[in-house]
């Protein structure tokens, strides 16, 4: 399927996810395992074509997987995912101040719930602008925050900032644009790396959430951040990479997978759009919680059609 033009214009790193070779590379270079290999295959094939099913508009059901129907799972590409397409759209405007929507991008992935950012307001640099904000949030009818990026409250309780409404409003502005600065000195840098260039200047350990917008960053400036280099490993993913590889590291694991370039099913032009080690991250991630139902296990998130 052809990205939608929607897609295309929000994001400005197709050019550097597109397939450049000519290589007949194949998933079990990587993933020996021919039968792991196969199922890998088919979640992804499945998974694209559901996605693919609902945004052209096609009536349920979008599969006759049993598994795939009745439950919820991110995303192949987490560039489809809805509020990740909320948050771009909401920050498009602030795209030529690398600072400015480095520090409102944070926010919203500290946040976690689109509704709350638009009614409470965007950050700015004017600390006394940033007050108005922080009233906004206090008074915010419930629920304030989301949940799929969970934030470590207990890491600031002791801080000059102990409440995420202070921390958004206090020290998020205090340290953004020194953060912006050290990625602006970077080329094509790993998340991996990246993260743990981040947190001194940051002033807190909060890995995740910069994994997080790193990844965003790499959608808006693909000059600064590379999504095929060795990627960090969630502790979803990771037990599907130990079924990939015992011995290897998982995050070259990942890297090894992006190298194919195997494709995720969209196609920008005529060229695919291929699958980053970041994508194979959250692939590895999804395709655990594929498993585990399918044996009977694990978090039952049931899908209902909005």
């Amino acid at each position: 399927m052809e990205l939608p033009d929607e897609l295309k214009n929000l994001y400005r790193h197709w050019n550097k996810h597109i397939s450049k070779s000519t290589n007949k590379a194949q998933l079990t270079d990587v993933i020996h395992d021919q039968r792991l290999s196969q199922d890998v295959s088919y979640f992804i094939t499945e998974r694209m074509s559901i996605w693919s099913r609902r945004n052209v508009g096609k009536p349920a059901p979008y599969t006759q997987d049993p598994i795939l129907s009745q439950f919820r799972f991110c995303n192949i590409l987490r560039e489809l995912d809805k509020q990740t397409i909320e948050y771009h759209q909401l920050l498009l405007p602030l795209r030529d101040d690398f600072a400015l929507w480095l520090l409102n991008m944070f926010y919203a992935r500290m946040v976690a719930r689109p509704a709350t950012v638009r009614d409470a307001g965007l950050l700015s640099f004017d600390m006394a602008e940033n007050e108005r904000i922080l009233r906004n949030l206090r008074q915010h009818a419930k629920p304030v925050y989301g949940t799929p990026y969970v934030f470590p409250v207990s890491t600031i309780l002791r801080s000059a900032t102990p409440t995420r409404e202070e921390f958004i409003t206090r020290h998020l502005p205090s340290v953004m644009a020194q953060v912006a600065n050290e990625i602006s000195s970077w080329d094509q840098e790993s998340v991996l790396a990246g993260v743990s260039k981040i947190l001194p200047v940051f002033g807190f350990n909060h890995e995740f959430l910069w994994t997080e917008v790193l990844i965003d960053v790499a959608y808006q400036y693909p000059d600064k951040v590379d999504l095929f280099a060795p990627f960090p490993i969630g502790p979803g993913a990771a037990p599907t990479l130990r079924r990939i590889s015992q011995t290897k590291d998982p995050s070259n694991v990942v890297y090894n997978l992006g190298q194919l370039q195997i494709s995720s099913g969209l196609y920008y032009g005529e060229t695919p759009v291929v699958l980053s080690a970041e994508n194979w991250e959250g692939v590895c991630c999804e395709f655990r919680k594929y498993t585990n139902l399918s044996n009977g296990k694990g978090r039952r998130r049931i899908y209902r059609q909005s």
